[in-house]
């Protein structure tokens, strides 16, 4: 191999290297380590888990359950957070206990979309689909909000680091003014002014799409092939939705009380900012709660893949909402999305969650 090919090859791998060697060496230097004793105990006569809430949440049972020590042994811990998963290898649920420090904590809310919530933007119709995609599910979804999300975020602001909501889109110039961002703090004039202008743009909009196809052309070869193709379980284009649908700026569901401190972070952002920014704070744990668990919550900006990467993640089960095609009730659709997320993921409730300052 001549010189200069093998110097741009070796200048390669040093290149190719260079982020594994950064890792390692962040590894070794910021991530002290323990052992720990995976001891699991059999839990006799097990309760259900994520049974406080049976409207909205299928509780879920299982007749195998374990207790293991403690995960998260913070010093000065004020945040008891006991959590649970599914491990197929140990044949049951593993429960244990965990202690946060809250200022180490941010409370994560993904997508609380404001839809049909009477700040205008609504369900189009007569055919549109958005959020839950029914306008009497998107109340469910409110109720949920109102019933468990927002008294669980009001219990913990000003004692965690920190409460954040996602949302669709970029910062837009109307919700710059509403919202702080992980860049801008506005002043109470600014956010009067967004939410005048948020009015206008939501309520000046048509919310009128095409009606359902009354008739469709198929084969005689495949017909349900061809039908399906026409006419889809869920389209959200400007078929149904009209164009500029989803350009609208979408606010925060009227149901949470947002607080000035509070934090949006935008999807069309993508993780790393939002990443960096929580390290920035300090936050080393994260409560996640909101919609949809079978997708935004874990896989958007803000969800649970995305941020399991970087800190440790507890899914607060009972506050999460799946969609729910098929039924008329989220109970079962979410106790499934939750019970598969439980195979990687520590999944805690509400009842779960308690700040007592001096536990450790």
């Amino acid at each position: 191999m001549p010189k200069h090919r093998a110097a741009r090859a070796l200048v390669g791998l040093l290149l190719l290297s260079a982020p594994a060697l950064a890792l390692r060496a962040w590894t070794a230097e910021k991530r002290p380590v323990r052992t720990y004793q995976n001891q699991l105990t059999r839990i006799e006569k097990p309760k259900p888990l994520l049974a406080d809430y049976p409207e909205f949440f299928e509780p879920i049972r299982e007749s195998v359950h374990y207790e293991a020590p403690a995960l998260v042994q913070d010093s000065g811990a004020d945040l008891s957070v006991r959590a649970w998963r599914w491990s197929y290898n140990a044949r049951g649920i593993i429960e244990m206990p965990n202690y946060l420090r809250a200022k180490d904590t941010a409370l994560v809310m993904v997508h609380p979309w404001g839809i049909d919530d009477g700040q205008g933007w609504k369900s189009p119709e007569p055919a549109g689909v958005c959020d839950f995609c029914t306008p009497e599910k998107n109340h469910i979804a409110a109720k949920h909000t109102r019933q468990v999300v927002n008294p669980f975020l009001k219990a913990l602001r000003g004692k965690v680091n920190l409460v954040a909501y996602s949302l669709p889109g970029p910062e837009d110039p109307i919700r710059k003014k509403m919202y702080r961002s992980i860049r801008a703090r506005p002043s109470a004039e600014e956010r009067e002014q967004g939410r005048k202008e948020l009015h206008t743009r939501l309520n000046s909009f048509d919310y009128r799409g095409q009606p359902l196809p009354r008739t469709l052309e198929v084969s005689t070869d495949t017909p349900v092939v061809d039908y399906f193709k026409q006419f889809p379980g869920l389209d959200s284009s400007a078929k149904y939705n009209n164009a500029g649908y989803w350009e609208l700026p979408i606010p925060v569901c009227k149901e949470v009380d947002v607080d000035p401190e509070d934090v949006i972070v935008y999807d069309a952002e993508g993780y790393p900012p939002f990443r960096d920014f929580l390290k920035r704070q300090g936050v080393r744990h994260v409560l996640l709660v909101g919609y949809a668990t079978d997708m935004c919550y874990c896989k958007t900006t803000a969800g649970y893949e995305n941020l399991s990467k970087d800190f440790d993640v507890f899914l607060v089960g009972d506050a999460s909402m799946a969609t729910f095609p098929s039924n008329s009730t989220p109970r079962f659709a979410t106790n499934a999305s939750i019970s598969f997320a439980a195979l990687n993921q520590l999944v805690t409730q509400v009842s779960w969650v308690k700040y007592r300052p001096g536990i450790r």
